[in-house]
């Protein structure tokens, strides 16, 4: 068996899952200490640290003096470190999320001597389609992979081929995975025979010839005392991962090929119930991967001063961190997930800090009673925002131009009318601030102080001045300048701004002359569309000209396209039993399924023009949780409770002027356990396959999933921002739970489970984890999901506009400058247009703004960038500069492959 096995001993380490980060940190440093004294005390010692660099992080915050005995290690390729910062769940974070990680783990393992050059993926539940293509991009030619591998795969290395057509030469882990070698050194007695069995088992996988690969390892483990010796014993050698794989060339030549995700049940469990569970953490990873990704970086590269470099790498650690495969996912212990919804917290609090600092620098700009409008987007949009003006008078945009608006509500005028003493009521006042606002004036009349305040202050006011005008004084009045909350129709220049202000119609007049010279109306922004029609509504139906929304008596939708696609029934909430756990859906073995509400109600909230909302309220009777047989807590529930609990689900339907889908909150009260909701929109037209859009990628699936290793292969799969099938798209704000299922998209909106594994999972032969209990999972309390529904005609094509429109709000701003100033002239930011072209990142790198774009497209297209671009250079995914792109007339035109990931490096005017 002479060098027939290639012993890699390493750890997988899961950095928090069935105990939270900082009791698993006490085991790491104790076995990172055991590893250096092993490793320096036996020269032929290789160790393999898990492809992640938290690892070395995490050790080094305790152990730091020990930084040079990790480097010499490395440095010494016995020690393989990174590629990753993190080892990831590829599905529940966004496509730049995982491009950061790769870069952060990569840029931190150089600085210790180089990071492995493969692509190490030894546990992630599947794997994105994009992968190869990420991989490359950034330099590495080989990944390593475990689950997910379809029953097609018959080797242990295959060409993994990216939808761009990046094949990768990927090492494939079978027969135990990441633990294939685990068995072989258990003890010295029947060594050679365990050997001789190994090498018949992974011959069946390699081929007569070549090393075989024996990992040595598994979750938390540390090395066995005399490895080197017991190796010698069997005639193998011991090496890291990627001195093993890097014998191979990356050439894959002759390898069979497997296309697009991994996400196959053949071979491993890939546990696809870890998308849905603890949704709030999936909802709280979106919003703060947006906030950063599309609002703080793009704003503070375009409009902001000294660029904000260490808030936004604060916020990519906390992102980076809580993207762990057992971190997002919420497949750990109630500690962990609370840990990493406040690490999720953080990073979006240091997002919106970097967005407010540069908006507030563009607000002092804008007349105080006026507000900046800001374009997170990187093309012309015209779009509906929500102000607070004073005043009644109409709104007009820079050129003194109407705004289309509606009223929505008007805060009271009226704020305090009572009996008291003066001198109480002077209590009230610090500085010129009361009730929350500022004093603009007071008066005295008839006993009766009455102040009047504005959200603005005003110069003048001094309260020693009122103190000696007291006398005869018995009742105090506030009154507030009159405000109102308005709806308006703004157009916006792409990743730019602009401002609106209320005006009188002597104002407009006056305004309408200040257009600059050269400068256009925004509607150039905005091509040859038209202006939208406006929207009209009532209790049962909504029409804005695009999409047509008819309330039904039992609260379900239907949906009218203007190219006729009609969506019948829309917006059915399904609930069921799920005995499961963190890991799998379950049904109880006798379910009940709850879809008919009990009472029913609608409320009209506003009829348009701009926009109209109605709340639908359903009230169900949902079993209170499920039900064990003979109080056996360790066996699955057979069935649900018949103890009852009233729950009202509250739908409000919201269509706004030009968007041709129509927008759903939906929101209930949570106070049942075991148990599953969706919400079920059928079809327009039959569906043979579904397209989700995910990480660089929009993915094509069955309705059915690959099984055979033992899991029940349900046909439940992720979707970032949004899913279609049979003519209908579901946009979404985070990563959301769907099934196509019986002519309908189910969209997973809550799974609340007990455990974070069951030793006994219907679904599931084996165990996933420890049978530990999880009661934060069951999700209670109060929860809200926001989607829209959009009917299409054709391809998807036209959905990933929209979904870019949904996902980013135009972002609203109150005026810091003087009242007497004008409103600022717009000012664009960069545009980027192309057919299925989008924009993932825009960030400062070394006084280079960098963009990355895909090609959403299954054809090539060409990315049109402009905004005054003096230079620009191509960019491989680690941010290092290649050749130069032509820029003509302050753009780029950069031609794409279908599917094609790239970033480029500009300079502006």
């Amino acid at each position: 068996m002479s060098q027939e096995i290639v012993v890699v001993p390493h750890t997988h380490w899961d950095r928090e899952w069935y105990e939270p980060f900082q009791r698993f940190r006490l085991r790491l440093v104790a076995l990172l200490d055991e590893v250096l004294d092993t490793m320096e005390r036996e020269p032929a010692y290789h160790f393999t640290l898990d492809g992640q660099l938290a690892c070395v992080d995490d050790y080094l915050e305790v152990r730091p003096e020990n930084r040079d005995r990790v480097a010499a290690l490395v440095e010494s390729g016995r020690l393989a470190v990174g590629p990753w910062q993190i080892l990831l769940d590829e599905f529940l974070c966004s496509g730049e999320n995982i491009v950061r990680n790769l870069e952060l783990g990569m840029s931190r393992a150089d600085k210790l001597g180089g990071a492995m050059p493969v692509g190490y993926l030894p546990d992630m539940f599947g794997h994105t389609a994009q992968m190869p293509q990420i991989l490359r991009k950034a330099g590495l030619l080989h990944a390593c992979v475990y689950r997910g591998v379809p029953s097609s795969v018959v080797t242990d290395a295959f060409a993994w081929v990216a939808p761009d057509g990046t094949a990768l030469r990927t090492q494939y882990l079978p027969a135990g995975g990441y633990g294939n070698g685990a068995h072989l050194f258990s003890e010295a007695e029947g060594l050679e025979e365990r050997a001789a069995a190994f090498v018949r088992t992974m011959r069946e996988w390699h081929g007569p010839e070549g090393s075989l690969l024996a990992m040595y390892g598994t979750d938390h483990s540390a090395p066995v005392r005399g490895l080197p010796e017991m190796v010698t014993a069997i005639g193998a050698r011991m090496d890291t991962l990627s001195g093993y794989i890097g014998a191979h060339p990356g050439a894959v030549d002759g390898l069979p090929q497997v296309h697009g995700e991994l996400r196959s049940h053949a071979r491993a469990n890939v546990l696809p119930g870890v998308i849905s569970v603890r949704a709030h953490v999936k909802q709280a990873m979106g919003r703060a991967e947006r906030m950063v990704e599309r609002y703080a970086e793009p704003l503070a590269a375009l409009w902001g001063e000294e660029w904000p470099g260490r808030f936004l790498d604060m916020a990519w650690w906390r992102l980076v961190d809580a993207s762990g495969h057992d971190s997002v996912t919420g497949c750990g212990v109630d500690e962990t997930a609370q840990q990493v919804a406040a690490r999720i917290a953080e990073a979006e609090h240091l997002g919106q800090a970097v967005r407010d600092m540069v908006t507030a620098r563009l607000a002092r700009t804008v007349p105080s009673d006026g507000v900046l409008v800001v374009n997170p987007t990187p093309s012309g949009r015209r779009g509906v925002v929500i102000v607070d003006v004073a005043g009644t008078d109409s709104l007009v945009d820079p050129w003194g131009e109407p705004v289309p608006a509606q009223n929505l509500e008007y805060a009271p005028t009226l704020l305090l009318d009572e009996e008291m003493d003066p001198a109480t009521a002077l209590t009230f006042i610090h500085g010129t601030e009361l009730y929350g606002q500022h004093i603009t004036d007071w008066s005295i009349g008839d006993g009766t102080l009455t102040f009047t305040v504005a959200r603005e202050p005003s110069a003048g006011f001094d309260v020693d001045d009122l103190r000696g005008a007291l006398d005869g004084v018995t009742r105090v009045r506030i009154l507030a300048e009159p405000r109102r909350t308005v709806a308006a129709l703004v157009e916006t220049p792409p990743l730019g701004h602009t401002s609106i202000r209320p005006a009188s119609r002597e104002q407009v007049w006056a305004g309408a002359d200040r257009l600059p010279p050269g400068e256009h109306h925004p509607s150039c922004w905005l091509g040859s569309d038209s202006a939208p029609l406006p929207v009209r509504g009532d209790e049962e139906v909504l029409d804005n000209g695009l999409l047509r929304v008819t309330i039904a008596r039992d609260g379900t939708l239907t949906l009218v396209g203007r190219d006729g696609t009609t969506v019948t029934g829309a917006g059915r909430v399904v609930d069921r039993g799920d005995v499961g756990d963190t890991y799998n859906h379950a049904p109880p073995l006798a379910d009940l399924m709850v879809s008919e509400p009990e009472l029913l109600s609608s409320e009209l909230i506003c009829s348009g023009p701009v926009v109209a909302m109605v709340d639908v309220r359903r009230t169900y009777l949902w079993p209170a949780s499920g039900e064990t047989v003979d109080g056996a807590p360790e066996l699955p529930a057979m069935t649900r409770t018949s103890r009852m609990e009233e729950i009202t689900v509250t739908t409000r339907v919201e269509l706004r002027a030009g968007e041709p889908f129509v927008r759903l909150r939906v929101e209930f009260d949570n106070r049942c356990d075991d148990h599953r909701v969706r919400l079920h929109v059928p079809l327009p037209s039959q569906a043979v396959e579904s397209y989700a859009e995910g990480q660089f990628a929009v993915v094509t699936r069955a309705l059915t999933s690959e099984g055979g290793c033992g899991e029940t292969p349900l046909p439940t799969f992720p979707a970032s921002s949004w899913v279609a099938a049979g003519g209908v798209a579901a946009l979404l704000e985070h990563v959301t739970e769907y099934e196509v299922v019986d002519g309908e998209l189910a969209l997973t909106l809550l799974r609340s489970v007990g455990y974070l594994s069951r030793n006994r999972n219907a679904l599931r032969p084996e165990p996933a984890g420890p049978q530990l209990p999880t009661p934060a999972a069951q999700s209670r309390g109060l929860r809200s999901v926001n989607l829209a529904l959009m009917p299409y005609q054709g391809d998807w094509g036209e959905v990933v506009p929209q979904a870019e429109v949904f996902r980013h709000d135009l972002l609203v701003v109150p005026g810091l400058g003087d009242p007497a100033l004008p409103l600022p002239s717009p000012a664009a930011g960069v545009s980027v247009t192309g057919e299925g072209v989008a924009m993932t990142s825009l960030r400062d790198r070394d006084g280079w703004k960098e963009l990355r774009v895909v090609a959403l497209t299954p054809s090539a297209t060409e990315a049109v960038i402009s905004g005054n671009l003096l230079q620009a250079r191509h960019a491989d995914l680690r941010g290092r500069p290649g050749e130069s792109v032509p820029v003509s007339d302050g753009a780029v035109r950069l031609p794409l492959g279908a599917w094609e990931i790239a970033t480029i490096q500009f300079r502006q005017l």
